[in-house]
């Protein structure tokens, strides 16, 4: 039986947000690999890194490393980060995430955020009847990360993005995620400098 994956449900979007010209990607969070594998397989040159899981991913280069202090290479044509970015301090993991994209190049997160007000809430239970019919056809997961729930709120991520990456679109998702999307400009002359 194939297992269901609320982050692998959203992979096609992500996909569709790499860069025609992209030659390399970054992989921030990969857990078991799977969306670096779908990027390698789109003839990427891939780096993946975690901190918990070792993945198996064919034709992915895996580092085990911490994305706020370990030297990530880079900076890439296209930098993804599933369901990780709640795992870090927000505004300095959003300046490390931004550091690591190129200029032209694209940040996509797709992340988790605290359920705040009725749209929100709306968003949420139109995912439960969904999330409960696609558990009758495949299995969960295994999962040999951690997990944590989000403490910051949309509302409160998408005010450090205003900062941080302007100019970032956003969306709520299905499954409880919401995508941000955000190309860095050619003559970018943010500071890349990040302080936790």
């Amino acid at each position: 039986m194939k297992h269901f994956d609320h982050n692998a449900h959203h992979h096609g979007f992500l996909l569709r947000q790499v860069p025609a010209d992209a030659r390399t990607a970054l992989d921030v969070g990969c857990g078991a690999g799977a969306f670096a594998a779908a990027l390698a397989a789109r003839g990427l040159t891939v780096t993946a890194v975690d901190r918990h899981v070792e993945p198996a991913a064919a034709g992915v280069l895996f580092r085990r490393a911490d994305v706020l202090v370990d030297d990530l290479g880079g900076p890439y044509d296209f930098v993804s980060c599933l369901a990780t970015l709640h795992h870090l301090p927000l505004e300095p993991g959003l300046r490390r995430l931004r550091s690591l994209v190129r200029p032209g190049g694209v940040l996509a997160v797709l992340g988790l955020a605290r359920e705040e007000g009725l749209l929100d809430r709306a968003a949420s239970l139109a995912s439960v009847p969904l999330n409960l019919a696609a558990r009758l056809v495949r299995d969960d997961p295994v999962h040999a990360a951690p997990v944590t729930d989000p403490e910051q709120s949309l509302r409160e991520v998408r005010a450090v993005a205003d900062r941080v990456v302007p100019g970032a679109r956003f969306r709520r998702r299905l499954f409880w995620r919401y995508s941000m999307i955000w190309r860095r400009p050619s003559a970018d002359t943010f500071p890349d400098r990040i302080s936790l």
